[in-house]
């Protein structure tokens, strides 16, 4: 689901200027930038752990892009692990027999 930017702005109980803030240091990349931004639900919910990092447990602005870089390497690991399981469940060319 594609959520406009100031529908965006009210969900995520974002000013203008934070928006701006967080897009300049990549925290949220938007699916589409031109002509307005575009967002998603992994966006808003983005956004979300941000305000709780940053307000509820103080973690200043270099941990904030620590964590989402952390955050987003698990991520990343996860659907790599993921493929790697469903491709050898498949039988593909990895599934573990010698050659």
């Amino acid at each position: 689901m594609i959520i406009s930017k100031v529908d965006f702005m009210v969900r995520a109980e974002l000013d203008q200027q934070t928006l701006e803030i967080w897009l300049q240091e990549e925290w949220l990349v938007p699916q589409q930038a031109e002509p307005e931004p575009a967002f998603s639900e992994a966006d808003l919910a983005r956004a979300h752990l941000i305000r709780e990092l940053k307000q509820d447990l103080g973690v200043n602005d270099e941990g904030v892009g620590v964590v989402l870089n952390l955050l987003d390497q698990v991520h990343s690991l996860r659907r790599a692990m993921a493929m790697l399981l469903d491709s050898s469940r498949a039988g593909g060319p990895n599934d573990g027999e010698p050659k």
